[in-house]
This record gives C-alpha cells, structure tokens and sequence, in this order.
C-alpha cells in the first residue's frame, strides 16, 4: 500500500467544514479512549459499535459519514494496541499509554463517504457535513487505479491549507536498474551526514541550524501578539509555515539521497540506530533531530525494494572500536576522530566503523565466514568491494569479491 498527496482547493467555507469533522473525528477518538478506559475487556469490535451510539446521542457527530467515524475508532484501538505490544515486550521505560488528543489534523474516509469525478481531478464528500466538490491539485494520475483499489481517503490540514491523501493497495512498481555489483557500508554521523566504505562523506544539511534565526524571530513575533487575536493567529501560521519548509527540506533531502545510493549501489548495509534514545542527550538532540536519519533508513528501504536491490540493518554495537583489519578493540572517545591500531591500520574514524557494518551484514547475510572479512582489507585503505549478487543467489553463499586501492 502507497499514498499519493493532493493538494485541496475550495472555497473558505468548505475549508471550515473540513476543520469541523476534524474536530469530530478527534472528540470520537477521545470519547472512545474514555470508553476503553472505563470499560474492562472492551476490544476494536466494541469501539467500532460505540461509535453507532456517538451518532444517536450527539447531533455534530451525525454529520460525520458512518466510516469515517469508524475509522476514528480505529485510529484509538491501534493506540491501545500498540501499548498492550510494547507491555508484552516489556521495552524498558514508558509503554506509550494511550492519550488524549488536543490538535489533531486529519479526518479519514473509507470507501464511503466521497466520490471521484470521472477525469479523477476532483473529489466530492457525500456526507453531512457539506464539504462538497474540491478540486485536486497535483502531478499523480489516479487512472492507473481502480476505485477498489482505494483503501481510505484523508484530509488533512498543515499550515499552507488542505491536503488530500488517497491510501493504494496496490504492490509497488519496480524499476529497472542495471545491477552494478557494488556493495558499501553506511555509517551516520552529525559532522558529515553520513561516511561509506568507500571513503566517501556527504555533508550534514543542517536545515534547521540554517533556519533557525528566522524560526526565533518569528517565533517573537507570535509572543508579541495578543493571544486570542487575529494577528497572533496569522504569526502563528507565518511560523507553521517555516516549521513545514523545513520539514520538508528534510524529507527531499532523505529521499533523493536515498535513492542515489540504492540506485548505484547493489548490497547497502546501513546502522540500525535507536533514534528515540539517542536523542536523550540533551546536547546532541536538537542535531540528531535535525539529521533526519531515521527518516533516511526508511526510504532507503523503499528504494530498495523498489529497485530490486539489498538495504541490511546492523547494529551499530563496536563498530567504531573495532578494527577492521584485524579485527582487535581500540578504544577512543567521540573527539579522537582518527583510528590507528596496532597493526598499521590508519582510517578515519567513520570510514573503519563503515567497513565493519558492510562485513557485519555481509557475514549476517550469510555472504562471507566469519573467518573472512577483517585479512580481505588491509591498512592502505582498500576498502572498495565488489558483490556478485547473481551469484550469490544462484550457488548460496558463494561471492566474488575484488579489491581495489584507493
């Protein structure tokens, strides 16, 4: 399943009847939780009649279409879902209890509710709450799909106006790429974005540290104004809209390199960093944030599948220490950013903790024995390699390497 983004245009009170179901999608999701809460043994079955009753006791609520209701139910049970998951993981610290929302921005249809027009540039919503026909404006061509296809269908508001998302079961496209039989390692960092086994670094964007002066002063800007006032409210969209470039800045930078990489590159072995609790440094969290690694390893994902190629995840436990020569631990703090071992191996810092995650994963793929890998690249800095992924997965484990000084 995919999704294809559209944005909204329509007219200001269409726009407030799209804020309203919102507001009634949100109060069914909380009066669902509180219903949950009150209620032992109740499962996604029960919310889905309580919403029923919602409709009966409160007028505002009619009004919205009967899935879509469902679908706010929904949106509560996989809250509560998720944390009975994380209990029985017993994952070390808050579980992630179910909350109460304050300032959601997004109502969801299922396959009633809205129709298509017949060139598929314009939806109409055919429920209560007198949305009406909004034009869509975007460059995906909903023809390649059928209306069955269509999963759910959502609206959803940002500070530059409405979007429109529509969820395709479908399976995903693949493109044709030419295998290049090149395999490298990733190794994320904050100095340079991200460092490969190859030597290569591409820089950290840093987009929020760029924008971060003008976010401050619009940001005063907001406190300036009267709260409750017109002015305050347009600073306050003026400062969402800032906040919005530079999440999206973010994510076209995450997605083209993504794809850079997945595109060149057969067999991609990349850190499988615990984000959330990195950013418990204080110090460092405002940059890991801004990094958007995470962000990263999912389209590099995407991209693999896409293109028919190999993204491993490896734990990143060691990696900086070890050498990736001979195999033995140097220890070193974060400011020694040089690795020099006993045995002549001279590299940088990020460049040895890559070569060890391309042998960690190749050995966790079953590629190379565990005897092989550190004697396969020595302290001169070869540390390009070569994968045969044709004949990995015609003999098994057999692979050609070759190895190329720099």
């Amino acid at each position: 399943m995919f999704v294809f983004e559209f944005k909204c245009q329509g007219k200001p009170e269409q726009y407030a009847a799209i804020e309203s179901g919102i507001r009634t999608s949100q109060f069914i999701r909380n009066k669902c939780l509180r219903y949950w809460m009150d209620n032992k043994g109740v499962n996604g079955y029960d919310l889905n009649k309580y919403t029923a009753k919602l409709a009966k006791e409160f007028p505002f609520a009619n009004k919205l279409n009967s899935t879509a209701r469902q679908a706010s139910a929904e949106r509560c049970w996989s809250a509560i879902a998720k944390f009975f998951e994380n209990c029985k993981k017993k994952i070390p610290g808050k579980k992630g209890f179910p909350r109460f929302k304050k300032n959601q921005r997004s109502v969801e249809y299922k396959k009633s509710g809205w129709s298509l027009s017949e060139d598929r540039k314009k939806i109409a919503f055919t429920d209560k709450n007198k949305i009406g026909t909004l034009k869509l404006i975007g460059t995906h061509d909903l023809h390649f799909y059928q209306l069955e296809q269509i999963q759910r269908v959502r609206l959803i508001k940002r500070a530059d106006g409405f979007y429109c998302q529509f969820c395709i079961a479908s399976d995903l496209a693949n493109e044709e790429v030419k295998p290049t039989g090149k395999c490298i390692g990733i190794d994320m960092g904050l100095t340079y974005f991200y460092t490969d086994s190859n030597g290569e670094k591409v820089d950290n964007s840093r987009h929020l540290r760029k924008s971060e002066k003008a976010l401050k002063r619009l940001q005063r800007r907001v406190d300036k104004k009267v709260k409750g006032s017109n002015n305050r409210r347009k600073a306050i969209n003026r400062l969402g809209r800032k906040h919005l470039k530079v999440s999206r800045q973010r994510k076209d930078f995450a997605v083209k390199l993504a794809r850079c990489v997945m595109k060149y590159n057969d067999f991609v072995a990349f850190e499988d960093l615990k984000v959330r609790n990195m950013v418990k440094n204080h110090r460092l969290a405002k940059s890991i944030n801004d990094a958007g690694w995470f962000l990263f390893r999912e389209w590099l994902k995407y991209f693999a599948i896409k293109f028919g190629k190999v993204a491993v995840p490896v734990a990143s436990h060691y990696t900086s220490q070890e050498c990736s020569n001979c195999g033995d631990k140097v220890k070193k703090s974060l400011s020694i950013r040089t690795h020099i071992c006993k045995c002549g191996t001279v590299l940088d810092r990020d460049e040895n903790a890559a070569i060890n995650i391309l042998l960690k994963a190749l050995k966790l793929m079953g590629y190379i024995s565990n005897t092989v890998g550190h004697t396969e690249i020595n302290a001169c800095g070869e540390t390009t390699l070569y994968l045969n992924l044709e004949t990995v997965l015609r003999q098994g484990c057999s692979v050609i390497q070759e190895s190329l000084s720099l």
